[in-house]
């Protein structure tokens, strides 16, 4: 039986063993330590943020990221609909109101102006909810100050599967209304907006090291920033907030977040390896591009011009069912059948059950990528073999001759 090609598995570089066996060797193998401080260091050349702060998931990250910007039950968070649940757990972890904004066709990320749709009329609703309370407050005598509605207090912008949002809109929109941003780039490692590489454009940028991401740590994430202050506060509470003192003292809630040694070892022989990595993805979905030129009915997510630059984590495209002579469904359970994994887009986070009474600002996009789309197997670690096999399954399902 054929060995199971995978989404995107992890690829080893080489370089792991060497700094994993530095910390067995040295008995350092609990969270912190010399790989971590390495891993930070590293990081920061490799992306361009001048503060990095070693965490234990990009789940992690985000959840400190909404912390460290004053996140409180009442408040909302934009955020990006089409996305996966992670980005948009931690707004709930905090008690406040995920608003969800559509993508736009050229990126499928944010869409700037929907998202200043939704900036304006969460703002008003705001307004109305503050003025009955102040109604409310002066018939009571409530001189505390307590109360009211909250306020929209950050916005979460998504580099989808590699390809980086349009920060420069996105940004003019943010800044207009004085409302800080948080750039998931999780699938973005060694992406570019501009000549930067993503999670540098705003407050703050996250990464995640899961094990399909282009490159892993087993596990792990970080916090970007160009603010110290922040990232320093990042790491008192990822470490459990222990006060200085020679005892077990905390003020504030903390949380285990921070990145082990061993795991921080995995990550350097990784990041050793991006530049690589990200050649060979992109690579490889020029290889898909040229198989599929000539299939009507499909189209991929592609960089709307020069500023844009993927990493191409996933190749992905969306077939038009009507024209191509297949759909997404019929191709993905192709592929299953001969033991290759691809995956549908992501399912919008204002079509899923626990968000569904979410604020929403929505124009199709997402739902229509959803419906039609489809994650290819995109791993840097698939050999000829393998790429033989996946052409075989695409040259059958859409009817290719002669390529």
């Amino acid at each position: 039986m054929a060995k199971k090609i995978y989404l995107c598995s992890p690829h080893m570089g080489g370089g792991e063993m060497k700094y994993v066996k530095e910390a067995f060797d040295s008995n350092w193998v609990a969270p912190l330590g010399p790989n971590v401080d390495a891993f930070e260091r590293e990081l920061s050349l490799a992306t361009g943020a001048k503060h990095v702060a070693a965490l234990s998931s990009g789940t992690a990250a985000i959840h400190l990221a909404l912390v460290l910007l004053g996140v409180k039950p009442g408040d909302y968070v934009i955020g990006t609909s089409f996305t996966f649940s992670a980005t948009v757990n931690p707004i709930a972890y905090l008690g406040a109101t995920p608003v969800l904004v559509d993508s736009e066709p050229g990126t499928w990320n944010m869409d700037p102006e929907l998202l200043e749709q939704a900036i304006k009329e969460v703002s008003r609703k705001l307004k109305v909810e503050n003025e009955k309370w102040k109604d409310k407050s002066e018939k009571l005598k409530d001189k505390s100050g307590k109360g009211g509605g909250g306020r929209i207090k950050a916005i979460v912008v998504v580099h989808l599967y590699g390809m980086p949002a349009r920060m420069k809109e996105i940004m003019a929109v943010a800044d207009r209304y004085g409302i800080p941003v948080v750039e998931d780039a999780a699938e973005a490692l060694g992406s570019e907006y501009m000549g930067r590489r993503v999670g540098c454009n705003s407050r703050f940028g996250i990464l995640s090291f899961n094990g399909n991401k282009i490159i892993t740590s087993s596990g792990g994430g970080a916090l970007l920033s160009d603010d110290a202050s922040l990232i320093e506060r990042a790491r008192f509470l990822a470490t459990q907030a222990r006060d200085p003192a020679p005892h077990y003292q905390h003020s504030v809630i903390g949380y285990n977040y921070r990145m082990s040694n061993v795991v921080a070892g995995v990550g350097r022989g990784q990041l050793e390896v991006l530049d690589l990595r990200i050649k060979q993805h992109r690579e490889f979905n020029a290889w898909y591009r040229e198989l599929l030129k000539d299939v009507p009915g499909v189209t991929f997510q592609s960089e709307p011009s020069p500023d844009f630059c993927s990493n191409f984590w996933l190749t992905c495209i969306v077939i038009d069912p009507a024209v191509a002579g297949t759909d997404r469904e019929k191709l993905r359970l192709a592929f299953e059948a001969a033991g290759i994994e691809s995956r549908p887009l992501w399912k919008p986070m204002h079509l899923q059950p626990v968000f569904v009474g979410c604020p929403a600002y929505v124009n199709g996009t997402s739902e229509k990528l959803f419906e039609n789309g489809l994650c290819l197997p995109s791993g840097s670690n698939i050999d000829a073999d393998g790429r033989a096999r996946i052409a075989e399954v695409l040259k059958r399902e859409f009817r290719i001759v002669n390529a």
